[in-house]
C-alpha cells in the first residue's frame, strides 16, 4: 500500500531539477508552509541523514494505526489515545485519532546534502513542483529569521501549582491509590519574530546526535511540534527485529564542575531504580498478555540524552522466529501510554492526570515516527515516545515536560527535574539569539 510512485516524479519536478539542481530541505518545508500542505522533518538517532516528506492532504486523516496496513507516512498521537491492545480492536467507542502524513512527496538528505527525492504524480504534484519554481525565482529574498529577544512568559504560580499537585500525588500513592503517576507542567516563551523550524531542527540534530529529532508542521492547526526524543517506543526493522525501551529516573549529565559524568560511575537513588523498574515490568506484562516469552533483555544502564541522564533497559523479539509478524502493532495498542508518561496502573494514573493538570497535554507525551519508509534494504518503521518537545505557534512557544513520580518523590526536587527537561529546547533557542 505505498504510494504510486509509478513515474518516479512529476514532469514539473523533472523540469525543475535540471533548471535548479536538488530542492534543499528548505525549499520543500517553505513551498509546503505556503501551500498549506503538512510536512514533517525527522532524524533517527546516531544518524547523519535526513528526512522530510511533504503531504498533499491540507486536513490530515485520523488513523487507527495498523502498522501492516499503512502506507509509507508519518504518523503522530496526542496523549490521550487509549486503546484495549487487541489486535483486532476497531475502536468503535473511540474516534481514530492518530495523526497521519501520507509521504506524497519524500526526501533523504545524506551528510553530503545531495536530496534524493520522490514524488507521486498527479494534479498536485504538479502545482507543488510549479510553485518550487517560482519560489527558486525569489530565493535571494529569502533570509533568516533567527529570534531576536526571546521571552519567557510569566506564571508566577506555575511552581507552586506543581509543587502542590506532586504532594496530593504522593500522598495519595502513600495511601495505595496506585503506584506512579506522572505529572507534567508548560513553560511558554515568546519570539520576537517567529523562529524558523528547519534552522531549529538542524541546531537540534547537532546538539543531540543520540536522540530521535523531529519538525511536524500541521497548517489545520497553526502548529509545528519539535523535539529531541531519546525514548523509542516501538521500532520493526528491515528484518522484523522488534525493539522497545523502557527509560526513566533522570538527573544531569554534568557534574557541578560542568564537566560530562559518565554514564558508568553514574549514582542512582532508590526512587529513580524503582521509577525505571516500573516502566520495564511493564513492558514484560505487555508481553505476559499476548504470551511472548522469547525476548531479550538488556539493562539497566545508564543513558546520556543530551543534557541528562537516564536509566534505560531495552527489549528484543526477532519477529520471524517467534512468528509474529503483528507485533509492533499489538505492542503499540498495549504500550501507549507507557507508565514513562502516565503511570501505574495506567488507568487509575491517567484519571489522576486528567483531574490535576491544567493544561492540554494535545501531542506531547503522546507518540510520533515514521512508519513503513522504503530503504535500500526494504521497509522500516521507528516510534518515538513524543517528549522533550515544545508546540510553535507563530512566535510562541510552549515547552512540555513531565516528571514520574512515585510515593518517595520529594515535590520540590521533582520541580527541578521538570526546568531540567525544558532546558533541553530552551537552550537550543537561546543560542539562536
Amino acid at each position: 500500500m505505498q504510494p504510486d510512485y509509478s513515474n518516479t516524479t512529476s514532469s514539473a519536478y523533472s523540469t525543475e531539477h535540471h533548471r535548479f539542481g536538488q530542492p534543499s530541505a528548505v525549499d520543500l518545508w517553505e513551498v509546503a508552509s505556503l501551500l498549506g500542505f503538512p510536512a514533517v522533518l525527522w532524524r533517527l538517532p546516531n544518524q547523519k541523514e535526513k528526512h522530510l516528506i511533504v503531504s498533499f492532504d491540507e486536513i490530515l486523516p485520523h488513523v487507527s494505526v495498523d502498522l501492516d496496513e499503512l502506507p509509507a507516512g508519518f504518523i503522530i498521537s496526542p496523549f490521550d489515545n487509549i486503546t484495549d491492545g487487541s489486535s483486532d480492536s476497531t475502536e468503535v467507542d473511540r474516534p481514530a485519532r492518530t495523526l497521519f502524513l501520507r509521504a506524497d512527496i519524500q526526501a533523504v538528505f545524506p551528510q553530503d546534502n545531495q536530496a534524493h527525492v520522490k514524488s507521486t504524480s498527479g494534479e498536485t504534484a504538479e502545482r507543488f513542483w510549479s510553485f518550487l519554481s517560482t519560489d527558486a525565482n525569489n530565493s535571494s529574498k529569502k533570509k533568516s529569521t533567527h529570534p531576536s529577544t526571546l521571552t519567557a512568559l510569566p506564571d508566577p504560580d506555575a511552581q507552586s501549582r506543581y509543587v502542590r499537585n506532586v504532594a496530593k500525588a504522593v500522598e495519595a500513592m502513600q495511601r495505595g491509590a496506585f503506584r506512579k503517576v506522572v505529572l507534567s507542567r508548560t513553560k511558554r516563551v515568546q519570539f520576537t519574530d517567529a523562529p524558523n523550524a528547519v534552522e531549529l531542527f538542524d541546531k537540534l540534530c547537532q546538539t543531540y546526535p543520540t536522540a530521535f529529532v523531529s519538525a511536524v508542521s500541521i497548517p489545520e492547526k497553526g502548529q509545528i511540534w519539535m523535539s529531541a526524543t531519546p525514548e523509542r517506543l516501538v521500532s520493526i526493522d528491515t528484518d522484523g527485529i522488534f525493539q522497545t525501551t523502557s527509560l526513566a529516573g533522570t538527573q544531569s549529565a554534568l557534574n557541578p564542575d560542568g564537566t560530562p559524568k559518565r554514564p558508568a560511575e553514574a549514582m542512582w537513588s532508590q526512587k529513580e531504580i524503582e521509577e525505571q523498574a516500573l516502566v520495564s515490568r511493564y513492558i514484560i506484562e505487555c508481553f505476559k498478555k499476548i504470551r511472548l516469552r522469547e525476548y531479550i533483555e538488556e539493562g539497566p544502564k545508564s543513558i546520556i540524552a543530551g543534557n541528562l541522564m537516564h536509566l534505560g533497559t531495552s527489549f528484543t523479539v526477532d519477529t520471524q522466529a517467534v512468528r509474529y509478524p503483528q507485533l509492533g502493532t499489538v505492542m503499540l495498542r498495549l504500550l501507549h501510554p507507557t507508565s514513562a508518561v502516565c503511570g501505574t496502573p495506567r488507568d487509575v494514573a491517567f484519571t489522576f492526570i486528567s483531574q490535576h493538570e491544567t493544561h492540554d497535554r494535545e501531542l506531547y507525551s503522546g507518540f510520533l515516527g515514521p512508519v513503513n519508509m522504503n530503504t535500500t534494504e526494504g521497509s522500516a518503521t521507528d516510534i518515538f515516545v513524543h517528549i522533550r518537545c515544545m508546540k510553535l505557534e507563530g512566535k510562541l512557544a510552549t515547552l512540555y515536560a513531565g516528571a514520574g513520580l512515585t510515593e518517595d518523590s520529594v515535590p520540590e526536587r521533582e520541580w527541578q527535574e521538570t526546568e531540567m527537561k525544558c532546558q533541553t529546547l530552551l537552550q537550543v533557542m537561546m543560542n539562536d539569539e
